[in-house]
């Protein structure tokens, strides 16, 4: 669970409403209403979530669900499982060769690193394999990417079409300024809808879709991480290196407190010193 995710979102909703709230003689909850326009709605998130739909094919459309599930977990991809793993990949390799590492391929659940794992187990050329493996990694982050782009399509336009939404107030209240009609009783709910509009366009970019992207290509950096962790261990592990070197050469593309914590405390099981 994304738990950061969740408290700062949260967190800049609960400010933002307490912020409506405030007046001269302390919290005045009737006060939040006047920040709900049903025409501001319609043009801010009607117009926002029309032009990602023109935007993009149905299928990055239909992705959408996924992504929510991709931002909220944080845990499935952890460079000290796949380094662990590796290692004991090598210590197979070393004591059985690398055509016993199919059965353990196999039975591995990420997808790509079973499919590194085949490569040498089929005893590929290690150039044209580790071909392979940058281009998919290479794919999969331009596919990311892709994800990534639509939530900043929806971040750019959302303020836009808060000054659309501006400006038709502004008109409404300009054309309906015939007082001998009666029409100075709509300057208050036209200049409202102004208003109400650019204050939705910029919370949709910046407390809504803004966060999303950055959080998508968060996971994505996490993900390609370990995908080079997979790509380096297994062609050192196909040209035969010693497994504790490889843990330590693995360990080399975490932090230093990495390596300190976690990194240092599987280093002393394996009778590694500090």
């Amino acid at each position: 669970m994304n738990i950061t995710y969740i408290i700062g979102i949260l967190a800049a909703f609960g400010v933002m409403v307490i912020g409506m709230m405030q007046s001269a003689a302390g919290l005045n909850v009737g006060q939040i209403g006047n920040f709900m326009d049903p025409a501001s709605v319609f043009i801010t998130i009607g117009c926002t979530i029309a032009v990602v739909i023109a935007s993009f094919p149905p299928s990055a459309l239909k992705a959408i669900p996924s992504h929510f599930k991709v931002l909220m977990n944080t845990k499935k991809y952890d460079p000290m499982v796949f380094i662990e793993r590796l290692v004991e990949l090598a210590q197979v390799a070393r004591k059985n060769g690398l055509l016993a590492l199919e059965e353990m391929g196999n039975q591995e659940q990420d997808p790509f690193f079973k499919q590194c794992i085949m490569l040498i187990v089929d005893n590929n050329d290690a150039d044209q394999a580790k071909e392979i493996m940058m281009n998919d990694i290479e794919q999969a982050s331009a596919r990311h990417e892709d994800a990534a782009g639509m939530y900043d399509k929806a971040s750019a336009v959302a303020p836009a079409f808060g000054m659309v939404g501006t400006l038709v107030g502004l008109i409404n209240m300009l054309k309906n300024m015939n007082l001998d009609s009666g029409g100075a009783s709509t300057i208050g709910s036209d200049m409202g809808t102004a208003l109400i509009t650019t204050l939705y366009g910029c919370v949709l970019a910046h407390m809504v879709f803004g966060p999303i992207a950055t959080q998508l290509r968060q996971r994505d950096e996490e993900e390609m991480l370990c995908k080079l962790i997979i790509v380096e261990g297994i062609m050192s592990i196909q040209s035969g290196a010693n497994p504790k070197f490889l843990r330590e050469k693995l360990l080399t593309f975490l932090g230093q407190k990495q390596r300190d914590g976690e990194g240092g405390k599987k280093g002393k099981k394996s009778g590694d010193k500090e």
